[in-house]
């Protein structure tokens, strides 16, 4: 496959429509603080990805634009790498809400959420005290450092059954109840016979099996749901 990086030279060209002040001197300083950090040829030439051009037009843009200092620019960065969104104003925020997705079990897409603990208990709107129980009746992980972005659903419909009224303490069943649909999609798949394939195939088969059954299993769940709520008028 084509490396699609480029040299320090081809970069400066890259930016200096936008930028016509920009230098290779400023490209290194802004690399010896942290900034941007280039691949290394094994000769020790610098090679930028896309991403690196992408991340400098940032930190130009806001040193130029917004006269941010270099400290402020290193934690909207931090932030941006921990796939949070920075706003114009510097405003930082997680995703409003569940992905889109085209499987409700689809992996992620993009780069990974993480969040502090402040950070999930703003973006999920509940106070310290219901993040403290969700963690210490099991709905969130214990001793993390930082929370994905399957951790902010949960805290987000949590927060919102908290705010109806149901105490915390009656939301563990739900945990236990993913934790025996997850054992029966493995069991399903301890029947299975994978004779014939080899073990690539034989792994990519098998997670496609247990998110189908998974699904299954959430539908089941909604159908049971409809038939005791009735028909709607």
């Amino acid at each position: 496959m084509a490396d699609d990086r480029v040299g320090i030279g081809a970069l400066i060209r890259q930016l200096e429509g936008d930028f016509p002040d920009v230098t290779i001197s400023k490209i290194r300083f802004l690399e010896s603080e942290g900034l941007v950090e280039p691949a290394r040829t094994p000769s020790g030439y610098r090679k930028y990805s896309d991403g690196d051009v992408e991340r400098l037009r940032f930190v130009l843009t806001a040193q130029r634009d917004r006269f941010w200092p270099l400290k402020v620019i290193r934690e909207r960065l931090d932030a941006m790498d921990r796939g949070l969104a920075v706003a114009d104003d510097g405003v930082v925020a997680p995703p409003a809400g569940p992905a889109d997705e085209p499987s409700r079990l689809s992996p992620r897409a993009a780069r990974p959420l993480r969040l502090t603990a402040i950070e999930l208990q703003h973006a999920a709107d509940i106070d310290t005290g219901t993040f403290r129980e969700l963690i210490s009746y099991g709905l969130l992980p214990k001793n993390r450092e930082h929370f994905d972005a399957e951790d902010l659903d949960v805290a987000r419909i949590c927060g919102s059954l908290v705010t109806a009224g149901i105490d915390v303490r009656h939301l563990r069943p739900f945990k236990s109840a993913a934790e025996r649909e997850l054992s029966l999609a493995d069991h399903v798949l301890g029947q299975q016979t994978l004779r014939g394939r080899g073990a690539a195939t034989a792994a990519v088969d098998d997670e496609s099996v247990r998110r189908e059954v998974l699904e299954d299993c959430l539908d089941l769940h909604i159908a049971l749901v409809r038939r005791v709520l009735g028909p709607t008028e």
